[in-house]
């Protein structure tokens, strides 16, 4: 879950002039990450052998 700490973090490694956009990104960037972090300490993951199973149809 994101905190206010690693927004605030994420608001101050910024240049001083950005987009809205670009904090955007930032966000929704830093969001994901710690979904795939979270997802990983409960052990919900896919090996690289599940996961090329799994694509096994789009992967040449």
């Amino acid at each position: 879950m994101l905190t206010k700490g690693k927004l605030l973090k994420t608001i101050k490694d910024l240049p001083d002039k950005f987009s809205l956009d670009e904090l955007m990104d930032r966000i929704v960037l830093l969001q994901k990450i710690d979904f795939g972090m979270e997802q990983s300490q409960k052990g919900q993951t896919k090996s690289t052998e599940q996961s090329k199973e799994k694509l096994k149809k789009w992967l040449l």
